[in-house]
């Protein structure tokens, strides 16, 4: 056995002198190398051939990482990567919240609508992204506008210094990726009001309106360096609205609220001058949504800081309090309003006071936090009774959430803020400059909104006709069912009897 062994070793090194000879003085015979790699090869066991892109894969790793350090690693790019990557991870669980509000929409309408619900909420981030990439990221971002509304990069063909990020860290892509993330938020809150009723190409086309355009312009006013960044009357003092109590929430908020008032309510849900609940179909899928959303707001504020650094978990603990407080006061308001704990108060108060500390997470105390999310849980509860009391349908509790919710959180901030706010001796300028804020972005919303609405509804029609609400949206629009084999609602299941608050999102009544 060892002869053999032998004998093998002293024929393979005979074969592989010609190739050792390469790396000698002289010329190398490349041809007869190549022939002896041809006799070589198919003599070698299937170890040694496996070695071969192994040595290739080390010999080329070694190569990259010699010329790597060409460029040493500094502590500034260090910094980079990781807000490059933070902002990246942000960014990925504000897109996630998409699952969360279609999560929590789908619960809180009827059976008959849920595909039409999903269909909405999914496909409106596709048209956000797109819309925003053409036009609404330069529009709200392009260092080439004025102060009304940003200029240049369309389509997201600028460098840096276009979009004014030449003394940022991030990277365009990443920047953008983020960016669009938020506006397709601000659409997604629009389908939650309008659901059960609206024809599915108007709110598509709509969702390309407030994204290419409305969001984007009242956006540039506050972050791309526009009319209220720098209020000059007040002493320099801006507008702030940290990660979008106003500029998202309450921009969505407004756009939802022309688009119901104008739609009119649900069939059934106000007869004879009597307010009648319109359950939703699965509270178990609400609840999921909510919790979805809680976390994706982890990216949503402590991603606005657009750095990695200490600021980010701190953002992360004010935003935790409030929405925890929102949750505890609209419990707590609910029951004593109705006399039962009612779990579409619960979703909606957390979801408010999310909302409501989006604007001050950055600068307000843990304690200033909490109360921030006590009233917002409190504020919610009401709302809905309000909205309902005006005849304002809204399935999902959207308006009250976002748009009241929003106001209050960029109002808390001229009063709790610690550096400028009332109550900590910053005086009122800072209170001054939000409500400004809060009217000049309000009023722009709502006329452009109610300019699109009513083009839609002129032009194409804005609502179903009554046979298909009264069937389904899934049947009438998509020709198809959610849970297939389940009867279907038409107004109501048949000899149901069960029993909520009246005039909650979520709740059920006699049929």
């Amino acid at each position: 056995m060892s002869k053999k062994l032998d004998f093998r070793r002293k024929r393979l090194r005979s074969q592989t002198e010609p190739l050792l000879a390469i790396g000698s003085g002289s010329l190398p015979n490349v041809n007869g190398a190549f022939q002896t790699l041809k006799r070589i090869l198919p003599q070698l066991s299937a170890s040694w051939l496996a070695c071969v892109p192994l040595t290739a894969l080390i010999v080329g790793a070694w190569s990259l990482a010699a010329s790597a350090q060409e460029e040493p690693l500094t502590p500034e790019s260090v910094q980079a990567t990781l807000d490059n990557i933070w902002v990246l991870v942000a960014a990925i669980l504000v897109i996630f919240m998409n699952a969360g509000f279609g999560m929590l929409e789908t619960g809180f309408c009827r059976q008959k609508n849920a595909v039409n619900v999903l269909s909405k909420n999914l496909i409106v981030f596709a048209l956000a992204t797109i819309a925003y990439w053409a036009i609404g990221y330069s529009l709200m971002f392009g260092a080439q506008g004025n102060g009304f509304f940003g200029a240049g990069g369309w389509f997201l063909t600028g460098d840096s210094a276009t979009y004014g990020l030449e003394e940022s860290t991030l990277t365009v892509p990443v920047y953008f990726l983020f960016q669009a993330a938020f506006a397709g938020t601000a659409a997604t809150i629009v389908s939650g009001a309008v659901a059960e009723r609206i024809k599915f190409i108007d709110f598509l086309i709509f969702s390309l309106l407030i994204t290419g355009i409305s969001y984007p312009i009242s956006g540039h006013w506050v972050w791309g360096g526009g009319m209220l960044s720098e209020i000059g009357f007040l002493g320099g003092t801006g507008f702030s609205d940290f990660a979008g109590s106003t500029v998202v929430h309450s921009v969505g908020g407004w756009a939802a609220l022309m688009g119901a008032a104008i739609l009119g309510p649900r069939i059934g849900k106000y007869t004879n001058g009597q307010l009648s609940a319109l359950p939703g179909h699965n509270m178990s899928i609400a609840t999921l949504g909510c919790l979805i959303l809680w976390i994706g707001w982890f990216g949503f504020n402590p991603g606005s800081e657009l750095a990695a650094n200490e600021a980010v978990p701190y953002i992360a603990v004010t935003t935790n309090l409030a929405a925890a407080a929102g949750g505890i006061s609209a419990t707590i308001t609910s029951w004593l309003a109705s006399g039962k704990p009612d779990l579409s108060m619960i979703i909606n108060g957390i979801l408010a006071g999310l909302v409501a500390i989006t604007a001050g997470c950055a600068g307000v105390t843990y304690l200033g936090a909490v109360i921030i999310g006590l009233i917002g849980g409190i504020i919610v509860v009401f709302s809905v009774y309000f909205f309902d009391s005006i005849r304002i349908d809204d399935p999902v509790g959207a308006i009250s959430v976002h748009l009241v919710n929003g106001i209050w959180g960029t109002l808390a901030v001229g009063l709790f803020d610690q550096e400028s706010g009332l109550f900590f001796g910053g005086g009122a300028n800072q209170l001054i400059a939000q409500i400004l804020g809060i009217l000049t972005i309000g009023l722009w919303t709502v006329v452009l909104s109610t300019i699109f609405w009513y083009a839609l509804k002129s032009i194409m029609g804005l609502r179903v006709t009554e046979e298909e609400e009264l069937v389904g949206l899934d049947i009438g629009e998509h020709g198809m069912e959610a849970y297939s084999g389940f009867l279907k609602e038409a107004g109501g299941v048949a000899g149901s009897s069960v029993s909520s608050t009246a005039g909650s999102p979520g709740a059920t009544t006699h049929y």
